[in-house]
């Protein structure tokens, strides 16, 4: 392993020393708010103390980014595949235009989480939250999954408003004690079912591995599912009248 001290470098001069070491196991100390750490990096696995500020993971492609602290704006944007584990919360946009590769947050998220996040061929995204998450969580949501546990949340509602604004595909799961009102009309709502809860077991028992918790008590609490509604999507969009 090999540590690097990141103090006052600035953010640019940090990432290429990162680029430039052969060992695949790298742990960056007290960083305060260096941009872009792992951004692209594959088969790394990257140990960070401190706060990253934005970018921290974009374009990621394989490796594993693990946090000790809160991280800032654009966490994972446009990754590819990878792990990034946040002991901590995250800003705006995180996992914004994701599309394969897990984000756990052990914590809180901001405003605009999974935007534009989408799945293809045998990549899938995946985006864990464990309290809650702010307005717009999933807008334009086209693959993928964004699970929020609500925790600390005692079965209240654990997002903003504006929730699956746009979305066409993918799937928002909430723990909450009942159903969400006022959500956009491009959203369609009902109770986890038994398959749905299957889905999303191994998300929860790897949440509950990095961060504790008994994953059996949370799997066996009420979940809504969020999906696109068919009746309000997009067909019409670009329709041509002669």
């Amino acid at each position: 392993m090999t540590t690097v001290q990141a103090n006052l470098t600035y953010y640019q001069q940090l990432n290429e020393q990162i680029r430039a070491i052969d060992d695949k196991d790298i742990t960056v100390e007290n960083v305060i708010g260096q941009r872009y750490i792992g951004c692209g990096s594959s088969d790394h696995t990257i140990t960070v103390h401190g706060t990253p500020g934005n970018g921290l993971g974009q374009y990621l492609s394989g490796s594993t980014i693990e946090v000790f602290g809160n991280a800032q704006e654009a966490v994972g944007d446009t990754m590819n595949k990878g792990d990034i584990i946040i002991h901590g919360n995250v800003g705006d946009a995180c996992g914004y235009g994701m599309r394969g590769g897990r984000i756990f947050i052990q914590g809180n998220c901001g405003y605009r989480g999974g935007i534009h996040m989408k799945a293809y061929e045998q990549h899938f995204p995946v985006i864990v939250i464990g309290r809650s998450a702010g307005s717009f969580l999933g807008e334009y949501q086209a693959g993928g999954l964004i699970l929020v546990l609500g925790l600390g949340q005692n079965g209240a509602y654990p997002a903003g408003n504006f929730c699956g604004t746009g979305m066409h595909g993918g799937k928002i799961v909430l723990r909450c004690d009942q159903a969400p009102a006022g959500l956009p009309r491009q959203v369609l709502v009902s109770p986890a079912s038994q398959t749905d809860l299957e889905h999303i077991a191994p998300y929860v028992e790897d949440y509950c591995r990095y961060f504790g918790g008994d994953a059996a008590t949370l799997l066996a609490q009420q979940y809504y599912v969020l999906s696109p509604n068919p009746e309000a999507g997009y067909h019409q969009l670009y329709t041509y009248e002669s």
